[in-house]
């Protein structure tokens, strides 16, 4: 089949019968239309419908004109935009909280963005922080897409919301979303792993150091290490730079990783009766491993 899209029709290559006719394209369409030659922005219509807002995101917002130094906002126009309620107001707002935090994919911000959805339609989180309900919503969201990201890391971009107050906001959601559907709430499993390639990349090390870490945090998982999987990280990536021509001091893991020294430390006496199973054998022999300092 192909799409004739000046004339919109679906059309078969082999015996020409039109199978649809007239397809609206609800994308944006990127030509330029302005008078002014130095005007560069191709941007005639809006962005495509967004089926989470009530009317599909497609309302008329009257801007300012060009040129116009007076308030806009006085006159007749501004006046009667501004009494018009839009439901969505918040939702957009949030939305677009939501869009700038950490640059995540796509796929992260929408279903973070239907999350919210759900919770601000129950209409019972008024009066909670909102900052700490947006960030549970991507952390969540970042869970369930099975690329999970530290509550550290979420309270970096949290807007001043402790990781206190989001932990209580997760809760909140989760048993608001497992009210709503009438079963539990499928959060994905955190691995060590799941970590391991943002964390090495943070701390610069090289290609052969980041796949020894990534086997061996994978060898790891056979072990019963009674630690976080964020720490079991921490710890692998601490031994294997302990083990190369790099070495990265505990402080510096710890800076990139978000762990505690402290909580490294113990992390590494878990894993070191396990080394010789753990450490590839191509990445360093038994002797290597005999001359780690014990922790």
């Amino acid at each position: 089949m192909v799409f004739d899209h000046s004339a919109g029709d679906t059309v078969c290559s082999e015996c020409g019968l039109v199978l649809e006719s007239h397809s609206i394209d609800e994308t944006s369409e990127w030509r330029t239309f302005a008078n002014e030659s130095g005007d560069n922005d191709p941007v005639r219509v809006g962005g495509p419908t967004n089926v989470l807002l009530n009317d599909g995101g497609l309302s008329t917002v009257i801007s300012k004109p060009n040129g116009v130094t007076s308030d806009f906002l006085s006159s007749s126009l501004g006046r009667w935009q501004n009494r018009g309620s839009n439901p969505d107001r918040s939702l957009i707002m949030a939305f677009k909280t939501i869009a700038t935090m950490l640059g995540l994919v796509a796929t992260i911000k929408d279903r973070a963005n239907e999350i919210f959805k759900k919770v601000e339609d129950q209409k019972s989180s008024r009066g909670r922080n909102q900052d700490a309900i947006l960030a549970a919503c991507l952390y969540i969201a970042c869970r369930q897409e099975d690329k999970p990201r530290t509550v550290k890391e979420i309270c970096s971009v949290a807007n001043g919301a402790t990781k206190k107050e989001i932990g209580r906001a997760k809760e909140y959601i989760v048993k608001q979303l497992e009210l709503e559907m009438g079963q539990s709430v499928e959060m994905g499993t955190i691995h060590a792993g799941d970590f391991m390639r943002r964390f090495c990349s943070n701390l610069g090390m090289t290609n052969q150091t980041v796949k020894a870490a990534q086997e061996s945090v994978q060898k790891s998982e056979e072990f019963d290490i009674r630690r976080s999987p964020i720490s079991i990280a921490a710890a692998v990536i601490y031994i294997v730079t302990q083990l190369s021509d790099d070495k990265k001091p505990l402080k510096d893991v710890a800076l990139a990783t978000g762990v505690a020294e402290g909580t490294i430390r113990n992390s590494y006496k878990d894993l070191y009766p396990h080394l010789g199973k753990i450490i590839p054998s191509w990445y360093a022999q038994e002797e290597d491993l005999k001359n780690l300092s014990s922790p």
